[in-house]
């Protein structure tokens, strides 16, 4: 992976050859991985994601008219997107940059129309595509800090992150949560968040993982979680929640202990809706066992509900698909693995796995052995330590040589 001096050469060498001038700020925006709690942030329970040293990095420069242009490493044949402070509505063929314009739009909102300069920007990223690893809201809060620093303004890191799920909800109209800007602006390097996104009640906890490391293991099966089928899910959960409340005065699922579910359970009769309502209540209880595990630094239990997860995600819950389990089941047959498991939406995409650093390669190449022989696909691996939420990195006058 390049250190950031090597990307910010990168972008500052693409800066110039753009736009014929040299770029001022630098600034770096994380993905995010949920090591557990998984399809419950809408049932009442508790995530437990960090921010990951992979991310989006911006070179910014203000210009003096109301011009804003824009223009990605990654898609470098969109070229120059150029659009004015004027009209920041939305246009299709503005692709990536319409997520620039969501921010500037409900950041203005709030500061009084502060965003009264174009600039120039180029960004570059190394979260790969469709991974689930949130691309999107990494863009969405690194141009809410950046506008932040770049107008003097001193918008709250929680409004930041709420203008970033604006972006989805009311702009592009995606129905997203906000537990992905949450752990991007929120994220603290070498610490999980324990969050219930409901309340949006947080917690830090140590995410030391000492001699292991995050594995993110991409199955390159493009994630076919549809709406439909998200929706399906909630409906179950909330067909559940009906049938119980029936006799127990719960506002969400999730407000059930896992010795409680055994007391009430039978009052769902339908066993789909049941195993729906099972993965819900487990899987908030191996999350609350997990914080305690790592505030404990007991890795060997933590990575045990890692497993878990993934067991209830597909036999309860029906998420994972061939792809996930093949990939996962080879990870849990490798001795230096501690716990794996599906992250993220699910149906595709990626999973992680806690990996002995001293034989990750051997480790990496018999996990990519079965998988192949499991799937015809090949998979691909990526390391990654908890870091820091979005920040600035430097002014081009304090960049090294």
């Amino acid at each position: 992976m390049k250190d950031e001096q090597q990307v910010l050469n990168q972008l500052q060498e693409t800066f110039e050859t753009q736009f014929q001038s040299s770029g001022e700020a630098f600034y770096f925006s994380p993905g995010r991985v949920n090591l557990i709690g998984e399809h419950i942030d809408y049932n009442g329970g508790y995530v437990f994601p960090c921010a990951i040293t992979m991310g989006t990095y911006g070179l910014v420069k203000l210009r003096e008219d109301r011009t804003i242009r824009c223009y990605s490493m990654n898609l470098s044949d969109a070229g120059v997107i150029e659009f004015s402070l004027d009209d920041l509505s939305y246009q299709a063929s503005h692709n990536w940059v319409n997520y620039v314009k969501g921010v500037i739009t409900y950041f203005n909102e709030i500061t009084d129309q502060s965003v009264d300069r174009g600039f120039d920007l180029v960004v570059w990223g190394n979260i790969p595509n469709g991974a689930g690893l949130s691309s999107s809201a990494s863009l969405e809060l690194l141009i809410g800090v950046m506008l932040n620093d770049l107008f003097n303004q001193t918008v709250d890191r929680l409004d930041l992150v709420r203008i970033g799920q604006r972006v989805e909800n009311d702009y592009l109209g995606l129905q997203t949560g906000i537990m992905d800007q949450f752990a991007i602006g929120m994220g603290e390097a070498e610490a999980a968040l324990y969050l219930n996104v409901n309340t949006l009640d947080y917690g830090r906890v140590p995410a030391e993982f000492g001699d292991y490391i995050i594995l993110i293991m991409n199955t390159n099966k493009r994630r076919e979680l549809t709406s439909s089928k998200y929706n399906q899910r909630r409906q179950e959960c909330e067909q559940a929640l009906q049938e119980l409340q029936q006799a127990v005065p719960i506002e969400n699922l999730c407000d059930l202990s896992w010795d409680e579910w055994s007391n009430y359970s039978s009052l769902i009769k339908d066993p789909v809706i049941r195993s729906r309502a099972r993965h819900a209540i487990s899987e908030n209880e191996r999350t609350q066992q997990a914080k305690m595990a790592l505030t404990q630094r007991d890795l060997a239990t933590f990575g045990q509900l890692l497993n878990h997860s993934h067991q209830s995600l597909r036999d309860d819950y029906d998420v994972t698909g061939p792809e996930l389990d093949a990939m996962v089941e080879a990870a849990w047959a490798q001795p230096a693995v501690l716990g794996a498991r599906m992250t993220g939406a699910g149906m595709g995409g990626c999973a992680i796995a806690l990996v002995d650093h001293h034989y990750l390669a051997e480790t990496i190449e018999k996990i990519e052995s079965a998988y192949y022989q499991a799937t015809g696909l090949h998979g691909d691996y990526y390391t990654a330590q908890v870091g820091d939420g979005t920040k600035k990195v430097c002014q081009n006058n304090e960049r090294g040589s």
